[in-house]
């Protein structure tokens, strides 16, 4: 399998190149020519295996240039009981008939962005290894995607991380899981300024293609393609849970922020995976809502940005949007690089009235907005009801997901993180603390190591040449 850019302006490559690149050449996002098909005798198939055995099946189409052998290996090593807590690894948890919670959140740092992390550091160090190679891995966080990439890569031969997250804005327990890292290979960097200022420096930095090449600059980030295909797999075995065949359908709501979550989604079901409906679902943040209701995407600036009590999607430009977007144009990589040339300058794009737009029911998006008393709501709701104590981010899930139900279809809601990371607001909506898994009673009073920085591309990158060069 070879990989595109959605920009048009890279030559067709295999998934290993791609792999350690993040950003295309010419500033797009990489997809595969075209996505492999799964057909019915397939599927009747893989609904037995194991995750890890499932993952392998998925994964190799995507990943074809690495030996079977080698890339069954760091599928097993890395989807393992002891590391996710169950031998299922995303167990289902049914709360009525018809409306599930797909467990993502067992991994080490409690957010769902381990179920791709851990696969990807492993993955990163067997590659680089084999290419006698090393990596500086330059990554933006809203909250746990930075804790995810420093465990998968703490301790990794040949790899630095150097994670950029916002100053302050971040809870307690988020900044604490990464800050309080003592690893050499990790270094921590609280940005003056909101989650985008950090990806947009990301995307700076990778565009510098001379500086990007002399450091060996990579990505962790959503836009990393092997993040994707990974997350791939958990819509593949969260439909083979709630579902007992293969002629019914699934629908599935999905906490969104930079889009790479329901993105994995979405290329399930080109995949030919029966998803009925992919629900988007946005906190005040509804950039994404937005556009799936209007046809309008119009990016936000830091100032119009709201901090809310699901900081994971205080997000108001969406990275992973493009791939979609790719696809309802038609693959036409001049659109897209038109659209996003929009996109850069603060114009964003109106696709409403358009043909492209006629069509995002033949994706099957639907979206919806939750806000902080939405999640309150939500999170009492679902413990007086089912005894079950969500999170926030998954709270907007549930309830944009619930809204969006249908008889005869089940509604799955992806869960994000586990509800002590945001231990204030549980406590505001229920009254008292959620449990905290063992070793983690005192987490935020550790040690912190972290360097607060200004929203400047050009100061970081004095910052990694001077730690590279070190």
């Amino acid at each position: 399998m070879k990989y595109i850019s959605t920009r048009g302006g890279m030559a067709p490559a295999p998934f290993s190149d791609i792999l350690l690149m993040g950003l295309a050449p010419d500033g797009g996002l990489v997809l595969p020519e075209s996505y492999p098909q799964v057909d019915r005798a397939t599927l009747d198939t893989w609904r037995a295996l194991s995750y890890p055995e499932l993952a392998f099946e998925i994964i190799r189409l995507f990943a074809d240039d690495i030996p079977a052998d080698d890339l069954r290996r760091l599928v097993f090593d890395t989807y393992r009981e002891d590391v996710f807590g169950s031998a299922d690894i995303t167990p289902l948890k049914v709360l009525e008939p018809g409306l599930c919670i797909l467990e993502l959140s067992n991994g080490p740092t409690l957010a769902f962005k381990d179920m791709a992390m851990q696969f990807l550091g492993n993955l990163f160090e067997y590659v680089l290894g084999q290419r006698g190679e090393s990596l500086n891995i330059l990554g933006a966080t809203s909250g746990d995607t930075g804790s995810a990439a420093e465990y998968a890569m703490r301790g990794k031969h040949n790899i630095r991380v150097f994670m950029l997250s916002p100053y302050g804005l971040m809870s307690p327990f988020q900044q604490a899981q990464m800050y309080s890292l003592q690893d050499d290979n990790i270094h921590n960097l609280a940005v003056r300024g909101v989650f985008d200022d950090c990806q947009d420096i990301v995307k700076a930095v990778s565009r510098d293609h001379v500086f990007k090449a002399r450091r060996k600059i990579g990505t962790v980030n959503s836009i990393n393609w092997a993040r994707v295909v990974a997350q791939v797999v958990y819509y593949f075995k969260g439909y083979f849970a709630a579902t007992a065949g293969n002629d019914e359908q699934v629908s599935f709501s999905v906490p969104s922020g930079n889009f790479g979550n329901v993105c994995a989604g979405h290329i399930a079901r080109m995949m030919g995976l029966p998803i009925r409906h992919l629900v988007v679902a946005t906190n005040e943040n509804d950039v994404l809502d937005e556009f799936f209701r209007t046809g309008r995407y119009r990016p936000r600036g830091t100032a119009d940005t709201h901090i809310t009590s699901s900081p994971s999607m205080d997000i108001s430009k969406a990275s992973n949007f493009e791939r979609f977007v790719f696809d309802l144009v038609g693959r036409d990589p001049k659109v897209v690089a038109g659209m996003w040339a929009r996109v850069d300058a603060g114009e964003g794009f109106d696709l409403a009235g358009t043909p492209a737009f006629a069509r995002i029911a033949d994706f099957g998006f639907q979206s919806g907005k939750s806000t902080h008393a939405d999640r309150l709501e939500t999170i009492r709701r679902t413990d007086a009801r089912y005894g079950v104590v969500i999170d926030t981010h998954t709270a907007d899930g549930l309830k944009v997901g619930e809204e969006w139900r249908e008889d005869g279809v089940p509604m799955v809601c992806l869960e994000t993180a586990q509800a002590a990371k945001f231990e204030d607001t549980i406590v505001e909506a229920l009254g008292r603390k959620p449990a905290r898994p063992a070793g983690l009673d005192n987490i935020e009073a550790l040690p912190k190591r972290v360097e607060v920085v200004d929203a400047s591309a050009e100061l970081i990158k004095r910052y990694l040449s001077e730690h590279i060069d070190a």
